[in-house]
């Protein structure tokens, strides 16, 4: 991390979910992902992009079936790490390149997003080990990762939403396959 920040956490529930639209912005996150583009089939997605998607989000975490953490700095709402177990995320299952390793359980962390006035501050770093803790309190024995390599400056920070490599391996997770150069996947050990 570039300087010491004032980091905590909280998963993500009906009670602060106001937090998590805080997060988000306005428009979504990613362009009205609302942290959904994995969580539904592409098709439904894409016809849900916005508000839908956000009614979707509220929806799933109010239900339990959305997990994830909040991050703040210095109590102020900051960062959002989506996870859950791999057969939670639709679109997982349907691609070649990030298909199961093997029949392992594992937990998945698709999303780290980071709000706007708290980029480049190494937040990443805390997100990441929260969102490990709590997929540990919830059961997980295996997180998997799914970043991009390397942190190439010509990479739009929109499609960087899975992280980056650098921030998995500084946080103990092993790379156990690479399908394409630009997509690893990363595990760790709980």
């Amino acid at each position: 991390m570039s300087k010491s920040i004032n980091f905590s956490w909280l998963p993500a529930t009906s009670d602060n979910l106001s937090d998590l639209i805080s997060v988000f912005g306005e428009r979504g996150g990613r362009t009205g992902c609302w942290c959904m583009r994995w969580r539904l089939p592409r098709e439904q997605f894409e016809k849900q992009k916005g508000e839908r998607n956000r009614r979707a989000l509220e929806s799933g975490i109010a239900q339990g079936k959305v997990k994830g953490v909040i991050g703040y700095v210095d109590g102020v709402p900051a960062a959002w790490c989506s996870l859950g177990p791999r057969s939670e995320f639709t679109e997982l299952g349907e691609s070649d390149l990030l298909a199961a390793v093997d029949d392992q359980p594992v937990w998945s962390i698709s999303c780290l997003f980071v709000a706007r006035p708290f980029r480049r501050q190494g937040i990443n770093d805390s997100l990441l080990e929260a969102a490990v803790e709590y997929a540990g309190q919830l059961g997980a024995k295996i997180v998997e990762g799914y970043p991009l390599s390397p942190a190439n400056p010509k990479v739009p920070l929109a499609a960087a939403w899975t992280g980056f490599e650098t921030v998995f391996m500084r946080g103990n997770f092993i790379e156990v396959e690479r399908r394409v150069p630009m997509r690893p996947i990363y595990r760790r050990d709980i």
